[in-house]
């Protein structure tokens, strides 16, 4: 059997699925490689995931190509999913909403299906944020807190899929779990995060500007920690035997 991992070429699921490749594992692997940032950056982490050979299946696939996505699917065994792919980014929502809705809605909703059809499948991991949180600044941030306010289209996208994973697990006793990720960083990372622009700014001298006087807090939270809370979540079903079989949790730094 093997892991089923969307958004493979992208920064976490790229460091999720070597991982998991190093450990042994067969990975089954799908991305779009969409023009928001370098197709080459991806391409250059799919070339390494390719030097495993045979336990790595890949396929360009749109999520939102229902067609694509279960033509490429028919056939191939995995018993876990690890759904990583999805529109990125808060200020570009404001540009193309319609990629938000397309990727992050009918693309999570199509997933949600190949679960549902997936037989023997034993957890569906999916990627949420703690944009969901909105703009508040009491802390700490909890998953029982109530996200019912997003700032931004994206956040919204993310909540909204939190709710229908809810459902799905109501209505099909499917085992998911959603990760509401803090600001994620670290090596083959999106050159679109601010740590990129800060580096390129001190190399050429330049200031780097400072929003409400400096006075502001970002949770970081550094790849190996992602990737390990994913891999112990992933082998292990939502929390419990409650019913709807769906867990949220907090991928995060404790302060």
């Amino acid at each position: 059997m093997a892991y089923l991992i969307t958004g493979v070429a992208g920064f976490i699921g790229f460091h999720v699925a070597n991982a998991l490749l190093q450990s042994g594992e067969n990975v089954i692997g799908v991305d779009e490689i969409n023009d928001y940032y370098s197709s080459d950056l991806k391409q250059s982490r799919l070339d390494i995931l390719k030097n495993f050979g045979g336990r790595f299946d890949f396929g360009q696939i749109d999520i939102a190509d229902e067609a694509a996505l279960h033509g490429f699917l028919d056939g191939k065994n995995f018993n876990k999913i690890i759904h990583l792919a999805a529109q990125a980014g808060v200020r570009y929502s404001l540009e193309n909403p319609g990629a938000y809705v397309r990727s992050n809605l009918v693309g999570h909703v199509n997933m949600l299906e190949v679960a549902r059809n997936c037989e023997g499948l034993e957890h569906m991991l999916y990627a949420s944020s703690s944009s969901v949180y909105g703009g508040r600044t009491d802390l700490p941030l909890r998953e029982s807190d109530r996200v019912d306010q997003p700032v931004s289209l994206y956040a919204a996208t993310k909540k909204s899929d939190e709710l229908m994973s809810h459902t799905y697990a109501h209505l099909y006793d499917i085992p998911l779990t959603g990760l509401r990720f803090f600001t994620v960083y670290g090596p083959w990372g999106r050159p679109d995060m601010a740590y990129f622009s800060f580096t390129r700014k001190i190399l050429n001298g330049e200031q780097i500007p400072v929003f409400n006087h400096g006075d502001m807090l970002r949770d970081f939270t550094y790849i190996d920690d992602i990737v390990d809370g994913i891999l112990i979540i992933a082998k292990h079903g939502p929390k419990g035997n409650r019913k709807p079989s769906h867990t949220v949790y907090n991928i995060a730094n404790c302060y």
